[in-house]
């Protein structure tokens, strides 16, 4: 955004990124780094005009929901709220990260925007879903009752550089273990698929969608559809590592299938990925080896 000429405020508590990953933009006199919790408070100068709205303030890690679920479902939807007071203040485009978990454990494949979901209401994966599908109401309430501008993105896996080592994610977690010379954890027989979209396409299907006027909600994920074990293979050929793979027992409720129909964003943005797995994984894993070298 700031390449292309727009100037940037980005409201963030740091409690799972960093500043270095903003470092290059901090001599930017379009860009301003706030350290601030959105769920608590979102101030910004009254005298800015405010064009655009993104909440991406959410853990995407469902595995790594804190401890205190009750407190973290809370936060999850307080979070909400003040961004989107922001865009129905300065009648901006409010867009809002949703994901593919809304649809659960899906009995519909691949997964259409007029899906409904299966979602255990009561699992253990149930606080990251069910936050995420009331913050897409929430929404949608806001656009009904204000006439507020919104956008609502549902976010399939992502990944690539940036991403923490060993933050619970699938490619995190076995690229570091490949580098690191450790066994590759697989849950179940690792048959579960997963559909994995590089941050450049993911980013760039965001932006799309902030600049168009569809409401949504609108799958951005890549189609490619893999098995876990599949992956686990291709990170052990890129890596040259000798590594063995373990397998452990399925999660409750992990879904067993996860593949975006994105008939709706090439239709209507004009988007689809373009980056093949085999690249965006390279490319992931000279970044991690960086990261853990230092």
């Amino acid at each position: 955004m700031i390449a292309r000429g727009d100037s940037v405020v980005c409201l963030d508590d740091l409690s799972t990124g960093s500043t270095e990953n903003v470092a290059h933009l901090m001599d930017s006199d379009r860009f301003t780094l706030v350290i601030t919790d959105v769920s608590e408070k979102v101030e910004l100068d009254p005298d800015d005009r405010v064009d655009a709205v993104c909440n991406l303030a959410q853990s995407g890690i469902p595995a790594g929901l804190p401890g205190a679920p009750t407190r973290d479902i809370g936060r999850r939807q307080r979070g909400h709220a003040p961004p989107a007071g922001v865009g129905r203040g300065h009648d901006a485009r409010f867009l809002m990260a949703s994901t593919s978990e809304v649809y659960g454990d899906p009995e519909v494949h691949p997964q259409v925007e007029s899906y409904r979901g299966n979602v255990d209401p009561t699992g253990p994966r149930s606080v990251y879903d069910e936050a995420k599908r009331f913050a897409e109401s929430i929404t949608m309430a806001t656009h009904r009752t204000y006439g507020v501008n919104v956008g609502i993105a549902r976010i399939f896996n992502t990944y690539g550089p940036r991403l923490a080592p060993g933050d619970g994610r699938v490619v995190s977690n076995f690229v570091r273990q490949a580098l690191a010379g450790e066994p590759l954890t697989v849950y179940g027989d690792g048959s579960q698929t997963r559909s994995l979209c590089y941050v450049d396409d993911e980013i760039a299907g965001l932006v799309a969608l902030l600049d168009s006027s569809l409401t949504g909600p609108v799958n951005i994920g890549n189609p490619d559809e893999r098995t876990v074990l599949e992956l686990a293979h291709l990170v052990l050929e890129l890596s040259g590592s000798a590594s063995p793979i373990t397998f452990e027992p399925l999660p409750t409720d992990d879904p067993t299938r996860r593949c975006p129909d994105i008939t709706l964003a090439k239709s209507e943005l004009g988007w689809s990925p373009t980056i093949e797995l085999r690249d965006g994984i390279a490319r992931t894993m000279k970044y991690m080896a960086s990261v853990m070298a230092a």
